[in-house]
């Protein structure tokens, strides 16, 4: 045995120190590895809508009602099926609503009592393909005894119905069924769902992005992949001043500047006074709000169209400035600032002359177009210290590194937002990053290398190329996040012909349609082409025009079909997610959202309905996962300690 071996079983001899403790764990972890796969639930873009993200979380995308009827089954009426669920999903308002409608005290308590068996039936359901240690750390603190009693009984108890009578009873007496309830309603969510994928967006035009970055940060198991507006968020965070001027103009566009105050504490004033000083008598018409969200105070309108513009203005000066520090991203056609003739109100684009919607630029000095005024280096040097000194926009981003990455492969399955950038033929797209090039698994490798030096470098130049970096992602044609052949911001506020606001796709998505390239794709990843799938994110599915979210015979799934308000007239529907059980998976299109309230009042569930289904032949165990093949490496390392103490090689203690 080799020395390095001898010393490794030495270290693990610390915490099995005999024959009797390493079998012991080799049976465990053995055990272990013939259970079912946990549940696996993907979902993308929700582009900031909390209520619909809420939703689909909680319900699992339909797995807690399969829970609920594999347990049930026709014992259990419909309308009592459809409480139970609603019950699970939103137990504190639910419950709200049942008190209302009991008669008496003595109802309510008998509710209580079939209530509770009804929820230690799923809870027991649910958790059955975990260990017994796993769902006892799963236990909430406060009734973890008392929800492992119901849920496992006593043998040595004879009368088992009337033991779980009386600590139900007890609960009931001393007024806390409520709590109760609601920790089996949270450890069944748990359960049911083993882990979480979100494939990328969770910020962009909906106006809660923070409020879904608190759940995800309470949630118990998930990995994120970044999507280009979440990029652009990291951005604006780590200091870099083009990607949080676009993230402030896409709040102003939607109506979430006040949000941004109020969520993340981004003082505003410094903006709203140069607005009001540089536009007072603008009408700014290119820039009115333009937002669902019912809450939304209409007296803010004027001034947020006149901070619209003023960041506008900003951004695209500040974007001229990196295109110009960085030639190599071959971005020199996005400078439009320089082909604008203010006399004229036209602009020339791509050699053709336009006329400007708009022709008032006070802050736009035609020898200097890409220079920011003091005005308006002062609001940008106030807002960076804004957004760098925000404590929980700072937590939040440090999160999204944390969990998150631009691709994942997880269980056989290839996980990404965007595209991989691809040439005509089909051949990987090589991309100049810092004067070295880079294509397929390394574009996105040295890409989040340089997001995380954006924010941990000790290198101030390295720092500074990371930040840069993420302006990079967010709108380059080669970046992998965005996928399009440019961003026509400028052209869609400012030119009236539609043909310049087109921005061509890169040729991923035309030939993501054929086998071989998403076979090529799965193995530069390290996935063989046969059993493995590539999850994808970021292009809505336009189901109206006949688009199919399912590409290559299953190969590829792509599950945007529209979480944002704003794209379910063009998909027809309000979001794809996908579950990957043991049995297989499951994709499932959801219909729009209204709200919360009206959901647990008329207990009418989002309306969902299957559009594939890919069964296994034969039940997928822990066994078939990555976690099962570091289990198996765990147990041969046992193995090679059993025999370390079995030869003599190790002395046992204990």
């Amino acid at each position: 045995m080799k020395d390095a071996d001898m010393k490794y079983l030495k270290v693990l001899s610390k915490q099995y120190p005999n024959i009797a403790a390493a079998a012991t764990e080799i049976v465990n972890l053995q055990a272990i590895l013939s259970l079912p796969k946990g549940t696996e639930h993907f979902i993308t873009d929700i582009h900031g809508e909390y209520e619909q993200f809420r939703h689909v979380l909680n319900n699992g995308s339909g797995a807690i009602q399969r829970k609920i009827e594999e347990e049930f089954g026709s014992s259990l009426e419909i309308s009592d099926k459809r409480t139970l669920a609603m019950l699970i999903y939103y137990p504190e308002c639910k419950l709200g609503q049942i008190k209302e409608q009991m008669p008496d005290r003595e109802s309510m308590e008998d509710w209580y009592r079939v209530i509770i068996f009804r929820l230690i039936r799923v809870c027991k359901t649910a958790s059955s393909k975990y260990t017994r240690s796993k769902v006892r750390k799963s236990l909430p603190k406060d009734f973890a005894y008392i929800i492992e009693e119901l849920m496992t009984g006593r043998p040595d108890v004879a009368d088992q119905e009337a033991y779980y009578n009386e600590i139900i009873n007890s609960v009931i007496r001393t007024g806390r069924a409520s709590e109760l309830i609601i920790d089996f309603c949270h450890l069944i969510r748990r359960f049911v769902v083993d882990h979480l994928h979100v494939l990328g967006d969770i910020f962009d035009r909906g106006p809660y992005p923070h409020l879904i970055m608190d759940t995800l940060m309470a949630h118990h198991s998930l990995d994120i992949q970044w999507g280009n507006h979440d990029v652009l968020w990291m951005g604006a965070a780590a200091g870099q001043t083009a990607c949080m001027c676009n993230m402030l103009r896409i709040s102003a566009k939607y109506g979430n500047l006040s949000i941004l105050e109020d969520a993340y504490g981004i003082n505003m004033l410094p903006l709203a006074r140069l607005a009001m000083d540089k536009y007072a008598d603008d009408p700014c018409v290119c820039f009115h709000v333009d937002t669902s969200d019912e809450n939304y105070d209409n007296d803010y309108a004027e001034m947020d169209e006149k901070m619209h513009k003023a960041i506008s203005i900003i951004q695209f000066k500040l974007e001229g400035q990196l295109i110009q520090k960085y030639p190599e991203w071959d971005m020199s056609s996005r400078l439009l600032l320089d082909k604008m003739d203010l006399e004229k109100g036209t602009i020339v684009v791509e050699g053709k002359t336009y006329e400007l919607k708009e022709k008032y630029f006070p802050t736009v000095d035609p020898a200097h177009p890409y220079e920011l005024t003091p005005e308006e280096r002062e609001v940008v040097k106030r807002l960076r210290a804004s957004f760098l000194n925000s404590e929980r926009l700072q937590k939040h981003m440090r999160f999204l590194l944390e969990k998150g990455g631009f691709y994942k492969v997880y269980n056989g399955n290839l996980l990404y937002h965007g595209c991989v950038p691809l040439n005509e033929d089909g051949s990987f797209k090589e991309v100049n990053i810092y004067g070295k090039k880079y294509k397929g698994k390394a574009l996105y490798d040295i890409l989040e290398h340089y997001v995380r030096k954006g924010f941990y470098s000790l290198e101030p130049e390295e720092r500074e190329k990371g930040r840069d970096i993420m302006w990079f992602i967010w709108k380059n044609k080669n970046s992998p996040v965005f996928g399009k052949e440019k961003m026509t911001t400028f052209e869609r506020y400012f030119i009236r012909d539609k043909k310049t606001h087109e921005e061509p796709k890169n040729p991923y998505y035309r030939l993501c349609e054929k086998e071989e390239v998403v076979n090529k794709i799965l193995e530069e990843f390290g996935l063989p082409a046969t059993g493995s799938h590539i999850i994808n994110g970021h292009v809505p599915v336009a189901v109206k025009k006949g688009e199919s979210p399912v590409k290559c015979n299953g190969k590829l799934l792509i599950i945007d079909g529209g979480f944002s308000k704003a794209y379910q007239s063009k998909t027809g529907i309000a979001g794809y997610t996908l579950i990957y059980n043991s049995y297989g998976l499951v994709l499932a299109a959801h219909e729009p959202f209204e709200s919360m309230e009206k959901t647990v009042l008329t207990e009418t569930c989002i309306h969902s309905h299957v559009v594939m289904e890919q069964n296994v032949v034969k039940r997928k165990t822990v066994g078939d996962t990555d976690t099962g093949k570091v289990l198996r490496e765990n147990i041969a390392e046992l193995e090679e300690l059993l025999e370390a103490y079995r030869s003599g090689c190790l002395v046992e203690n204990g």
